[in-house]
C-alpha cells in the first residue's frame, strides 16, 4: 500500500521531468505540421502512440505511483492550461507556439512548394475542394491550409477569369 500512495522520486524532480517531457511533446508537434486528429494517417498514429510509450519512462521515471502518476498529470495539464493562456493573451507568444495559415492554391493555379512543404498530397488537396463543393483547382481563389490543420476554400464566382 505504501508503493501505491508514496511517489518513488521527489515531487520537485516528478514536475521537472514532467515539464520538460511536455516542452519536447510539444516543439514536436509545433515543428511536424499542421494535420487535425481526424486528419491522422495510420503512420501518423502509430508515431503518437509509439512516443507516448517513449517518452512515459522519461515522464514517470522510476515510480509507479498513484500520487507521482497524479502529480505527472496535473502538471502537463497546469503546463497545457499556462500555455493556451500564454498564447491567447500574446500575440508574440501565438506566432511562437501556433502554426500560421499556408496558402496552397491562388487564383486557379496550385503552389507546388507550399503544398511540399506542409506534406499535403494532391489528392488530399482535392479531397478538400470536394468536401467544399469545387471539383477543379481552376475554380479555386484560395485554398488555406488553417492552423488547425484544415482547409478553406474560398471558389471563384461562375464566369470570374483567373489572373
Amino acid at each position: 500500500m505504501h508503493d501505491l500512495l508514496v511517489p518513488g522520486i521527489s515531487v520537485a524532480e516528478k514536475i521537472v521531468r514532467s515539464v520538460v517531457v511536455y516542452g519536447f511533446v510539444l516543439l514536436a508537434f509545433r515543428v511536424s505540421g499542421k494535420r487535425q486528429v481526424g486528419q491522422l494517417t495510420p503512420f501518423d498514429l502509430v508515431v503518437l502512440l509509439i512516443l507516448s510509450n517513449v517518452v512515459q519512462n522519461a515522464l514517470i521515471g522510476n515510480d509507479n505511483s498513484l500520487t507521482g502518476g497524479l502529480i505527472g498529470a496535473a502538471t502537463i495539464l497546469a503546463l497545457n492550461y499556462a500555455m493556451v493562456e500564454i498564447a491567447y493573451r500574446s500575440r508574440r507568444a501565438r506566432r511562437l507556439l501556433e502554426a500560421h495559415p499556408t496558402l496552397l492554391v491562388h487564383n486557379g493555379r496550385l503552389l507546388h512548394d507550399n503544398l511540399r512543404r506542409e506534406r499535403i498530397t494532391f489528392e488530399d488537396l482535392q479531397a478538400a475542394l470536394r468536401r467544399n463543393g469545387v471539383l477543379d483547382v481552376e475554380h479555386v481563389r484560395v485554398a488555406v491550409l488553417e492552423e488547425s490543420g484544415g482547409i478553406s476554400v474560398i471558389a471563384r464566382p461562375p464566369g470570374e477569369r483567373g489572373s
